[in-house]
Order: C-alpha cells, then sequence, then structure tokens
C-alpha cells in the first residue's frame, strides 16, 4: 500500500513539474509578444506627429511595465523599482 501511495505522489509532482514548465513556456512567449508591441509603439512613437506623441508614449510606458512585469515573474530582471503593471494598464 505504502508503494502505491509513493507512486501517486512521484505522478502528482511529475504533473505539477510538466505545469510549471508550461507555465514557464506561455509566460515567455507572452513577454516575447510584449517586447514586440513596445518596439512597434517604440517606432510609432518615433514617426509620429508631435500631437500623438503623448499618447504614444503612455503606451509605450505601459508595454515596457509590463515586460519589466513578465520578466521579473521569470526571475531576468532585478524587483527593485519595477512598477506593478496593473496599474499601468487601462481599463479601456
Amino acid at each position: 500500500m505504502g508503494e502505491l501511495i509513493r507512486l501517486e505522489e512521484i505522478e502528482r509532482a511529475r504533473r505539477r513539474t510538466r505545469a510549471r514548465v508550461a507555465e514557464r513556456e506561455h509566460l515567455e512567449r507572452a513577454v516575447a509578444i510584449l517586447r514586440e508591441n513596445l518596439a512597434a509603439a517604440a517606432q510609432a512613437l518615433r514617426d509620429a506627429p508631435a500631437d500623438e506623441q503623448p499618447g504614444l508614449l503612455s503606451h509605450v510606458e505601459k508595454l515596457a511595465a509590463l515586460v519589466r512585469y513578465g520578466l521579473r515573474m521569470l526571475g531576468e530582471a532585478p524587483e527593485a523599482d519595477t512598477p506593478n503593471p496593473a496599474k499601468a494598464v487601462d481599463p479601456q
């Protein structure tokens, strides 16, 4: 009976490990997409007329905050001075 319980525990640990790997892969993909969007927004900001720049700058700042947050979740960025992206995202 003890062996069955041990096998179940091992299987549960394997499932948790697989889930964590999948979560990390999804998060890495999300950060990559955010980086691409940030680059596109920065390019649009550079090429935009002066009257459109404040809105685009706000968008760039929000994307940058989300990228920093994602990197922090992945353990690839320092935690100090990283704002919470939930505060930076417009509810629109």
